[in-house]
């Protein structure tokens, strides 16, 4: 099982960049949702994306980016391949026309039927590889410290 901290009177010595090996690790895992999904002609991020959009009658653009993680530009450019393949749809919304909202299509719902599948493959690839003890662990440490690097708002009592 993973530890989220050292036991006490332990004191782990940390060698290298945590940033560092976090990417690498990233990347990997990216790779193997990438070729797992590249037969439904998509990548893991626009999978992530359709994902979100599921069962939402709209979203806007500025909600979708903090659910994701994501600023509003890198958003942009992940949703204009969506957008060509037209997989999603972007409006303004009809109370406040310069919200844009984003839509998924009945094209996009089908879309994501089809990759499901294949993202069920490489979640299982993925899944046996760290192994069902670790797996569990590595969720929770995972969904704890992202929270910790929330990036700061004007009011902290909402983070909280």
């Amino acid at each position: 099982m993973i530890e989220s901290k050292p036991s006490a009177g332990k004191t782990a010595a940390v060698h290298g960049c945590t940033c560092s090996k976090l990417r690498r690790l990233t990347r990997r895992v990216t790779a193997v949702y990438d070729r797992a999904l590249s037969p439904a002609g998509m990548r893991v991020t626009q999978y992530s994306l359709l994902s979100h959009l599921r069962g939402l009658d709209g979203l806007p653009m500025s909600q979708l980016a903090e659910m994701l993680d994501m600023d509003r530009t890198t958003l942009t450019r992940n949703l204009k391949l969506l957008l060509e393949a037209g997989w999603l749809r972007i409006q303004a919304n009809v109370d406040d026309r310069r919200i844009r909202q984003v839509h998924l299509t009945t094209a996009g719902e089908a879309q994501w039927q089809v990759a499901r599948a294949y993202w069920r493959q490489a979640q299982n690839e993925v899944d046996a590889a760290i192994g069902s003890a670790n797996l569990t662990g590595l969720h929770a440490l995972l969904d704890a410290y992202v929270r910790l690097f929330r990036p700061a708002t004007g009011n902290q009592e909402a983070a909280e």
